[in-house]
């Protein structure tokens, strides 16, 4: 290998890794808030037990998300410094004001949140919590803005001088087609995430049949959630494949390993090819379908791999800029797969727990347990798909992946990091999992317990702020 793959292997180890905490951070920051919103409107103890059981597993969960989203932004000046010079003008700043602006709104206000149980008023305690909600949200869009510079290229000019893009107008770098597509399918996709984790956890307890008055509602509360999130993910990724196939037709003809420029274009459920993915044979195939979910017309015209080749060779010089066809092609199946899969699960859970049901088989509640894995699953691969479905394009149509590398950075000073981050991060993985099982079989605190924690200001105003967990 050389520093170029090693680079590539390691921004791919810590993103995947990265974003299997994002979701769940957006998700239950939202379901944490509901809960203690339904506290503060009902008065029921229960909700109050089970805000501070999902607040602990949402803390322990969020630590891990900063941690390793710290490490994304290094690999930019330590691997990709061509790239960073390049667009640093314009990349830089979405992830300043995520930074300065989303990120200090979200840590800021979860510390008071946690700290604050008995020191603040109850609606000002409750705005915390929607606050930190909300930072994580715009946290996520000025991500996304960012990426869907590297995606669809728009306010800047090239600078030919300094031989660099530059930043001539923000505004359309935050309303960025690509990010107005991305941004809700990210959303949906972390409230599907969340809500299957509080099925899962919520299951665990109710196979134990124990605190059932706290777990029920919080099931309850999964199972909408994890619906909303599937619809919603369903419907945006729709007008996010429209947007692909305007912005990137080369990255939709991937998914699909359509070659040859077609009218009609089928969609494959399953594709049978050579090992380089330059043929396939169709198995079984929905007619029309993908040109739908490109065009909105199942007779739209879908361009094929071979003639959108053509196509770039005459723009950008000679060259290959066709993606590795059977990495897209299965990880854009994978990734509706197993969002299916976590849809379906909702709704059994629903159906067999309705009226105040709890299902007998021994089986039932470890197979919704261990179908968590489908939605983390599912955004692995999605993201997989976004980013390789780009290549050979760091920045698609400006910057080739191979020339935004660092050049004086050593094949073994990458593997050296990769090595050490990869271990790094599967010790963090084992703790964190540990963590998050330790507190999520041990259950809600008791009622005794969670009101002393909740008495609000003036019990003892010499009393110094604590730690509510």
């Amino acid at each position: 290998m050389d520093v170029l793959d090693l680079a590539r292997m390691q921004f791919g180890v810590t993103t995947v890794y990265h974003f299997l905490f994002v979701p769940v951070t957006i998700g239950l920051s939202m379901l944490v808030a509901i809960l203690q919103t339904m506290w503060r409107a009902t008065g029921k103890t229960a909700y109050l037990r089970a805000t501070k059981f999902w607040g602990k597993l949402f803390l322990i969960n969020i630590a891990m998300g900063v941690v390793t989203g710290i490490v994304q932004e290094f690999q930019f000046g330590m691997n990709w410094s061509s790239y960073s010079r390049f667009v640093g003008d314009i990349f830089g700043a979405p992830l300043a004001f995520e930074a300065l602006l989303a990120f200090f709104l979200e840590s800021t206000f979860i510390g008071i949140w946690i700290f604050g149980w008995d020191k603040l008023k109850p609606a000002l305690h409750l705005a915390c919590i929607w606050l930190v909600a909300i930072g994580t949200v715009a946290s996520a869009y000025f991500i996304l803005a960012a990426n869907a510079f590297m995606q669809n290229p728009v306010g800047y000019q090239i600078n030919e001088t300094a031989g660099r893009a530059e930043l001539t107008d923000f505004g359309a770098v935050l309303t960025n087609p690509v990010v107005l597509s991305a941004f809700p399918h990210t959303i949906f996709a972390s409230w599907l995430t969340a809500g299957v984790v509080m099925i899962a956890v919520s299951g665990y307890h109710f196979q134990q049949r124990r605190d059932l008055d706290v777990h029920r509602p919080a099931l309850r509360l999964g199972v909408l959630t994890t619906l909303v999130g599937g619809l919603g993910t369903t419907l945006s990724g729709d007008a996010l494949g429209k947007v692909m196939t305007s912005t990137q037709p080369m990255k939709m003809a991937a998914a699909e390993a359509l070659y040859q420029t077609t009218y009609n274009a089928p969609f494959s459920v399953l594709t049978i090819g050579s090992l380089d993915g330059r043929h396939g044979t169709p198995i079984i195939e929905i007619p029309g379908l993908l040109s739908y979910l490109g065009t909105g017309s199942f007779n739209g015209e879908v361009q094929g791999i071979n003639d959108l080749n053509a196509q770039y060779q005459t723009l950008y010089g000679a060259g290959d800029y066709v993606p590795y066809i059977p990495l897209t092609y299965w990880s854009f199946r994978l990734m509706i797969g197993f969002g299916l899969l976590a849809i379906a699960m909702a709704v059994i859970v629903w159906w067999f727990t309705r009226k105040g049901g709890n299902p007998t088989h021994r089986l039932f509640w470890p197979i919704a347990m261990w179908m968590v894995l489908t939605p983390f699953l599912a955004n692995s691969a999605g993201w997989i798909f976004t980013e390789m479905g780009r290549q050979p394009w760091v920045v698609f149509s400006l910057l080739e992946t191979e020339v935004g590398v660092s050049p004086s950075v050593g094949v073994r000073t990458v593997a050296m990091s990769l090595i050490g981050f990869t271990l790094v991060y599967l010790m963090l993985a084992v703790i964190a999992l540990k963590l998050f099982l330790k507190y999520a079989k041990a259950g809600p605190p008791s009622e005794e317990d969670a009101l002393a924690g909740a008495s609000g200001p003036g019990t003892d105003p010499e009393k110094p702020m604590a730690f509510a967990y």
